[in-house]
């Protein structure tokens, strides 16, 4: 994710918090956590931590000052991810900021009750992290960058760029659920004639057989006129 729709994303979450909350900030220091799945000293990781500050300044936020930010890293690993948000729930901090699917299940298995922000989440309500986009309920609330049901519309542009279209190749990555991106995508649902289409289901593990999967189809058992 570039850096700017890093920050949008970020200025939109810590617009979620409770103003009360804010308008309490001159009582005492409040604390944030902010767990990641990547490793401390990755580039990326980093950027999102450095837009996370500077969107925190321009709300008034300091680190050390008013707030203080609590950071742990998953660095990829799943049994460190759950360890880790074991820790930082420990802690009892206001406002847990998570980023990805994974790291918001595991905190979500530490507590009900802290405030959970999510960014990087793909499909929260599949996910069971909200009971719906506009009333999410619970503790968990967030923003998403991605809108399921446009799927049947990227059908149907398919199908009047290429009339012939017979075969489309949806390559995702695990832990992403096959049946939840087709059903919940609206992508069995168009175009106007599904059974025009047929939709190739195939999981891609890492951006290099994601590439060899986009350059050659014979493993996604015949050739798609269309992968995406």
């Amino acid at each position: 994710m570039r850096r700017r729709e890093f920050i949008t994303l970020l200025g939109g979450a810590a617009a979620a918090w409770p103003l009360a909350a804010r308008a309490q900030q001159a009582e005492r220091v409040r604390r944030i956590g902010m767990l990641q799945p990547l490793d401390a000293d990755d580039p990326e990781a980093q950027l999102r931590v450095s837009a996370f500050n500077g969107r925190l300044k321009e709300l008034g936020w300091s680190d050390g000052s008013n707030v203080r930010i609590d950071y742990r890293w998953a660095s990829g690993d799943a049994v460190r991810m759950r360890a880790q948000a074991a820790e930082l729930v420990s802690v009892k901090p206001d406002v847990i900021l998570g980023v990805s699917t994974p790291v918001v299940a595991a905190l979500r298995q530490e507590t009900l009750t802290i405030p959970i922000v999510f960014v990087q989440v793909i499909d929260p309500v599949a996910a069971g992290f909200v009971i719906s986009l506009a009333r999410p309920g619970g503790n968990v609330t967030g923003i998403t960058n991605f809108e399921f049901t446009v799927g049947g519309k990227w059908l149907e542009t398919l199908k009047e760029i290429s009339p012939q279209l017979v075969r489309v190749a949806v390559l995702y990555k695990p832990p992403s659920a096959a049946n939840s991106i087709q059903n919940d995508s609206g992508l069995s649902q168009g175009p106007a004639d599904p059974s025009a289409v047929r939709l190739l289901m195939r999981q891609t593990a890492s951006a290099r057989r994601f590439l060899a999967a986009m350059i050659g189809g014979g493993t996604l058992g015949g050739s798609p006129n269309v992968r995406h």
